[in-house]
């Protein structure tokens, strides 16, 4: 566990955690502000087209105008908040799909188990990046492809980590006491086993969402994703990766704030794992 600072009065202070997370909060605490404030934010249409194409930093258009003359910045606020909302709507389907899913099927018995880890080896065995790509390609490309798709791929990630636990927590004593008081499987898994499996899935969490947000500026760059005129951080790149030589700040823009977001979840979600994992705990002397 990080390492935890007590005051002279005896309470408890702030963990010390790295500079570095410190930063990493930072960052995400400004990303989620100007997903909230998008609107508030803009200076500009982000929708609407411009006569001005193409054009370098100014006053009036502080990142640039893209190739459609639409307003680098306006997109770019607007994106972090899709890009955000995408990327969290998939880690949660994972969640929901690997978590409470595998939980219930591990609380049904072998034959359920037996069934979902099946499906649980079938994913594994392919690319989570192809997974998704067959899967919008079979299905209607759109939003609610891509985030059912990223959703479905990340959910073993949950679901190994559900058993895992399930089946460590079904060999401690006070299960044994919740069947003796009559407790059914499926009572003991959600009421018992789940808030001692909350801690790990939260962690994963954490660690999924950057993947979710990365694959999902993927797919939208790959034209499987969200429709042109959506400003993600991905259509953002594509739209604007022919034009590199003409207007570079149109695809160094989305390409930074991505970036930064993705590594800086992935600092907290190792943070987060060291927090909750006990085999990774420091203990402070």
């Amino acid at each position: 566990m990080p390492a935890v600072s007590t005051s002279r009065a005896g309470g408890l202070s702030l963990p010390r955690w790295s500079r570095l997370t410190y930063i990493a909060v930072f960052i995400v605490a400004i990303a989620l502000f100007v997903s909230v404030a998008g609107p508030l934010l803009v200076t500009h249409d982000p929708y609407m087209f411009g006569a001005s194409m193409n054009e370098p930093p100014n006053a009036e258009h502080i990142l640039g105008t893209d190739d459609q003359g639409q307003d680098v910045y306006s997109r770019l606020v607007t994106g972090t908040g899709l890009s955000l909302l995408y990327g969290a709507s998939a880690a949660l389907v994972a969640l929901f799909l690997g978590g409470l899913v595998a939980l219930l099927a591990m609380a049904l018995g072998k034959v359920a188990e037996g069934i979902l880890f099946g499906l649980v080896d079938l994913i594994r065995a392919m690319p989570g990046i192809l997974f998704a790509l067959a899967f919008i390609v079979a299905f209607e490309p759109g939003v609610e492809s891509v985030i059912l798709a990223l959703g479905i791929s990340f959910a073993p990630n949950f679901a190994l980590i559900t058993r895992a636990t399930y089946l460590q927590q079904m060999a401690r004593p006070y299960t044994s006491a919740a069947k003796v008081l009559g407790a059914s499987r499926i009572r003991t898994a959600f009421v018992h086993i789940l808030p001692n499996v909350a801690g790990a899935l939260i962690t994963q969490f954490a660690i999924v969402l950057p993947r979710c947000i990365v694959s999902e500026s993927v797919l939208s760059f790959l034209g499987l994703g969200v429709s042109p005129e959506t400003p993600t951080w991905g259509r953002m790149i594509a739209s604007a990766t022919p034009y590199t030589e003409d207007a570079p700040h149109a695809v160094i823009a989305p390409i930074i704030a991505l970036s930064l977001v993705t590594f800086s979840l992935a600092i907290i979600g190792n943070e987060l794992r060291t927090r909750f994992d006990p085999s990774r705990r420091r203990i402070a002397l």
